[in-house]
């Protein structure tokens, strides 16, 4: 597994219990998966050297992020030195907004109207065209709200696009969307086998603050027939993808239809719920994808799941001194990352299963709470 975050952490822990030996390229010796793993190689994925001289020791590579030197691995793939799951072909849809979104309207799936770009004038007036407020992302790079800025007219837009514009004058390709009035934020986790076959987790509603994931509550609550239409978009988003392993597809649905945000093809926060709240995980279904075994049950093993984020509290606590507090709250399952704690980082997760919602999300923030950053009060 290339990338050494806590997606791939919680891959690990998975990789245990299947007998399956997992090596891992670290940035850093302090990174989350670094730290609890056996077999580490030191480099960047982002350099085609480390990248090369980590792939020729593997049988097979997988990724806990995208932001990986996809040239050097389509190289190494076209030379069969390296099987990759996913293939960088696949990868491309996650790192390249534009390249997706071409890819997926050229399928017929619903998109947000938009525009791609690389001027300042034509993005302006592809804004204008889609009306204010609209939305201005970098084609590449962004991730948990960055490289995302919703614009209210034009100044406002002109002072983002001059933020992004190097010393050369030049604009890297940017897409204008409109903004979508969005009643939920949906996701649909698809794994694919390396054979074809596909299973997906339950529909699940993602709370966003400031651009950050702070909760999630499976199933969501939207409708049977919502739920379906969402469940046959993501899956036809995967199959476009072509990814084997997994595929997270992020949806806006504004109470009539329903449209693709942006997908992610690795194991996604939006199912950290799953290592307790699912019969399968979604880290264990993705290696059993990438080593082209069986796939797993993705059924929920209780009416409702919910999981809350822990962020980096103002105060600097350390959620780890805190624990006790937060396992003290009932049914709580509590995961954190082995990171240092900072204000507003990603720090672990809280994951409760309940009856009802009310009591899963009233126990998960709870714990949250006495760990870290309280979650907001929305109006979700």
């Amino acid at each position: 597994m290339m990338g050494a975050g806590q997606l791939a952490r919680m891959s690990h822990q998975a990789a245990i219990s299947l007998g399956i030996p997992l090596r891992i390229l670290a940035a850093d010796a302090t990174d989350s998966a670094a730290l609890v793993s056996p077999t580490i190689d030191i480099g960047d994925p982002g350099s085609a050297a480390d990248l090369r001289r980590f792939a020729t020791g593997c049988e097979i590579v997988t990724f806990d992020h995208e932001l990986v030197d996809l040239d050097a691995l389509a190289e190494l793939e076209h030379a069969g030195t390296v099987i990759a799951r996913p293939s960088a072909a696949a990868l491309a849809f996650a790192t390249d907004k534009a390249h997706q979104r071409t890819r997926f309207a050229h399928r017929g799936l619903p998109l947000p109207r938009h525009r791609i770009v690389a001027d300042a004038a034509t993005a302006l007036a592809a804004a204008e065209e889609l009306g204010w407020p609209a939305v201005v992302k970098t084609a590449r790079g962004g991730y948990d709200g960055r490289g995302v800025w919703i614009v209210a007219d034009a100044d406002a837009a002109q002072a983002v696009l001059t933020t992004l514009t190097d010393a050369d004058g030049v604009l890297p390709t940017v897409i204008v969307e409109e903004a979508v009035r969005i009643e939920r934020e949906l996701a649909v986790v698809v794994v694919r086998g390396a054979q074809g076959t596909t299973v997906s987790y339950p529909v699940t509603e993602t709370v966003q603050v400031d651009g950050i994931c702070r909760e999630t509550i499976t199933p969501a609550r939207v409708s049977p027939e919502v739920a379906a239409e969402a469940t046959r978009i993501a899956e036809a988003a995967a199959e476009v993808a072509g990814a084997v392993g997994l595929i997270a597809v992020e949806l806006f649905y504004d109470g009539t239809d329903i449209t693709i945000n942006e997908v992610a093809t690795r194991p996604h926060n939006s199912a950290h719920w799953s290592i307790e709240g699912a019969v399968t995980s979604q880290f264990e279904n993705h290696l059993r994808a990438v080593a082209d075994l069986p796939l797993g049950d993705t059924a929920t093993r209780a009416p409702v799941v919910v999981s809350a984020n822990i962020l980096g509290h103002a105060d600097g606590r350390d959620p780890a001194d805190h624990l006790g507090a937060a396992l003290a709250v009932r049914g709580a399952a509590v995961h954190l990352y082995g990171k240092g704690p900072r204000p507003g980082r990603k720090l672990g997760h809280v994951t409760v299963l309940a009856d009802t919602i009310d009591d899963a999300r009233s126990r998960a923030r709870s714990a949250v709470a006495r760990l870290g950053d309280p979650v907001p009060e929305v109006s979700q």
